[in-house]
């Protein structure tokens, strides 16, 4: 299997990966700011901190 190929099929996969991750952020973030009901915006808060928690590295 030649390397080039290989390589864009991963970059390809890598870049569906984060515009899949993007979309649920910004679906979440949307969700939010926008619902009428307080308990929708808590629980979509509280998803929202949990995707973009910034893990340790060491």
């Amino acid at each position: 299997m030649p390397l080039l190929p290989a390589l864009l099929d991963a970059a390809t996969l890598a870049a569906a990966g984060a515009t899949a991750y993007t979309a649920v952020l910004a679906a979440v973030a949307l969700t939010s700011v926008l619902s009428p009901a307080p308990e929708i915006r808590r629980d979509a808060r509280a998803t929202l901190t949990i995707l973009l928690r910034r893990r340790r590295r060491g």
